[in-house]
């Protein structure tokens, strides 16, 4: 399935449902092939990739009274592989900021609704409920990456204009590295929002962007088992 692009919406963007109604809760992990360029030495790119995939998207797939959904650019065979029964696998389409586009394939599917980025395997699931409830007072809630990026944005539906926003723009360490500098993605929309308090935030965690970045993962959290197994068999246990 692809999604159809992103286009204005005919209802006014992130107006909350009445909070006295039931409120459809959609979270959709974003897996993209530039996940394989993390893989450290040793270790296969594309299984590197697959397994990183599988472990966030399972972290979504474990939350209560939320409807998983995967979202990818590129990778059908490996979100269907990945997918428990029941879960919409979407493709999609290209052009303009990533978030727009991954925002309105959720559309359907809920009226709050949070995308977490595909490269982390070990995000707590309480992070992403605490994102989704942050949205009971903001139109927009951010669990930001150390690197200025996000590791999870949160939304009501559907997506304000002023929020459409490139997932991984943002990096702050100056590296030549080939990823936009720019200023952090929460500072980036409260600039562009509208009125004050319109951009919540929740605790920060981390991304496996670059193959260093595997040190960041906690082995004492429970989960990501296949990104810890993948890690073992090449570089020892962990």
């Amino acid at each position: 399935m692809t999604a159809p692009a992103a286009g204005p919406e005919a209802d006014a963007p992130g107006e909350p449902v009445s909070r006295g109604a039931t409120v459809r809760r959609v979270a959709g992990v974003l897996i993209r092939p530039e996940t394989a360029a993390a893989a450290p030495p040793g270790v296969d790119p594309d299984a590197f990739l697959a397994a990183v995939a599988e472990d966030t998207y399972e972290v979504v797939a474990g939350l209560e009274l939320v409807q998983p959904v995967i979202l990818h650019t590129g990778l059908e065979a490996l979100a269907h592989r990945i997918a428990w029964p029941g879960t919409p696998v979407i493709g999609l389409p290209a052009g303009g900021p990533v978030l727009a586009r991954a925002f309105a394939a959720l559309r359907p599917y809920g009226d709050d609704a949070v995308v977490v980025a595909g490269d982390a395997p070990d995000l707590p699931p309480l992070l992403v409920g605490k994102l989704l409830r942050e949205l009971g007072r903001a139109p927009v809630a951010i669990c930001p990456a150390e690197d200025g990026t996000a590791v999870a944005v949160a939304a009501r539906l559907p997506l304000p204009a002023w929020a459409a926003a490139e997932l991984d723009r943002g990096d702050l360490d100056g590296a030549d590295d080939g990823v936009d500098d720019g200023v952090d993605i929460v500072r980036r929309l409260r600039a562009a929002a509208p009125g004050r308090r319109m951009v919540a935030t929740g605790p920060g965690w981390h991304r496996l962007r670059r193959p260093a970045d595997i040190h960041r993962l906690d082995p004492g959290l429970e989960g990501w088992e296949a990104t810890r197994a993948l890690l073992s068999a090449a570089t020892g246990p962990r």
